[in-house]
């Protein structure tokens, strides 16, 4: 295995860390209008993220650096391609994080709707609008021989990309429902075991969709073999969640969306960006590769950083690991 298979795979691996931990940070956004029947249960839903949801940012940080550095090819087609919805997301995750921060500043009421409603659809945005990329990329977009996008926006919103955003929106939501449930204790956990359930069987049908369409344009053994495992996790996790054992549900969960993401990635190499115009003209890990010695420098630093990061996040998770309630709000106004 040379330096840029190894590279697409630790790349993988951190789009997969990301999805994983900032999905139940967008569910748990989109579930304070869906879950939450008043401010303090709102405030409830953000407390459980709210020690980490910054930390869990990293990965993005990590994963668009590391395409940069590694693939600099695959990133200018990227991010000048697919511009327009990448501004967007990046528009929400600023208005987010800061929503995050100022809604209990003040203790006007209308002050914090204004923001709460931020929180809201800057975490349903992104959690589409990261299916609608990863649907592309996948599937494949307009590159001609120059390595560059040449579609228009509305080429990125054909049926199977809206399908993958239409995918995440729901895996995101049932993912933050079953960590709302695992974080929470009286009437909300129950509420929110009873709709995560829900939620659950809501994704089931277009992910089923969304796998078998994958499977059939681009996959082999090894993406089949992430369908089934993603099929099994998501169903293995409604059970736990109908039987009330919130911790399995939650690792299931979370199974699932690595099974999901592991699959786009399998039926993807050895592209990294394939072209429908012409295959010879896609987007490799060969031919959108930095240098064999930026790439061993990359690893050197990724072996040195990428414990400290494990074991500082571990370590986050650890300190706020107990359930909160209504009863832990000092001042239910806020």
């Amino acid at each position: 295995m040379h330096l840029h298979d190894i590279w697409f795979v630790l790349i993988a691996v951190l789009w997969t860390g990301y999805f994983f931990l900032e999905g139940f940070d967008f569910g748990i956004g989109i579930l304070t209008r869906l879950l939450a029947r008043d401010r303090a249960e709102r405030r409830v839903l953000i407390n459980t993220i709210g020690p980490v949801w910054d930390g869990n940012e990293v990965w993005l940080l990590t994963a668009g650096g590391a395409t940069f550095a590694a693939f600099p090819e695959w990133y200018a087609t990227l991010f000048s391609g697919f511009y327009l919805p990448l501004l967007v997301i990046l528009v929400c995750l600023i208005v987010r994080g800061v929503a995050f921060e100022y809604r209990a500043k003040r203790p006007e009421e209308n002050w914090q709707r204004n923001w709460e409603w931020a929180i809201f659809w800057t975490s349903l945005l992104p959690a589409f609008l990261w299916g609608v990329t990863f649907g592309n990329i996948a599937y494949g977009v307009k590159i001609d021989r120059h390595f560059e996008y040449v579609g228009g926006l509305g080429d990125l919103f054909h049926p199977y990309a809206l399908l993958g955003g239409v995918v995440t929106l729901t895996l995101f939501t049932f993912h933050g429902a079953v960590f709302a449930a695992l974080k929470t204790v009286g009437d909300i956990r129950v509420r929110a075991r009873r709709l995560a359930l829900r939620a659950g069987l809501v994704t089931a049908v277009p992910a089923l969709g969304f796998l078998l369409w994958t499977q059939a344009h681009s996959g082999d053994v090894a993406s089949l073999a992430a369908l089934i495992v993603t099929v099994a996790a998501l169903t293995a996790a409604l059970v736990a969640t109908g039987a009330g054992r919130e911790g399995w549900a939650f690792a299931l969960s979370g199974v699932t969306i690595v099974a999901v993401v592991a699959m786009l990635f399998l039926s993807l190499f050895p592209n990294v960006m394939p072209s429908t115009l012409d295959g010879d003209w896609s987007l490799t890990v060969t031919n959108a590769s930095s240098s064999p010695y930026t790439l061993r420098i990359m690893t050197w630093c990724a072996a040195i950083a990428t414990p400290l990061v494990l074991l500082y996040q571990g370590w986050t998770y650890w300190v706020f690991r107990k359930r909160i309630g209504t009863q832990h709000i000092a001042d239910t106004a806020h």
